[in-house]
């Protein structure tokens, strides 16, 4: 399958771009998704030993990939322990 690609690239160089973008934003589409997957405390994969992970996250803690104008070491716990 390899050789295919590679000889359809050979013979038309105008398509080198296409293949680059495509296998880059699947590339990045991948890693956005396990990193969801792995850090996001949504997702619990260990219902045993840590069946609630959104309980043991402390209010400075930063989960988000991207925030604007949050400094998350000033803010103070808003509700009550459990």
């Amino acid at each position: 399958m390899l050789g295919v690609i590679a000889k359809q690239l050979k013979s038309h160089p105008a398509l080198i771009p296409l293949f680059v973008f495509i296998g880059g934003g699947a590339i990045m589409s991948i890693a956005y998704l396990s990193r969801l997957a792995l850090r996001n405390p949504d997702v619990s994969w260990d219902r045993k030993n840590n069946p609630e992970p959104w309980n043991n996250m402390k209010p400075d803690q930063q989960y988000k990939l991207f925030t604007v104008n949050m400094d998350y070491s000033k803010l103070k716990k808003e509700g009550p322990d459990f």
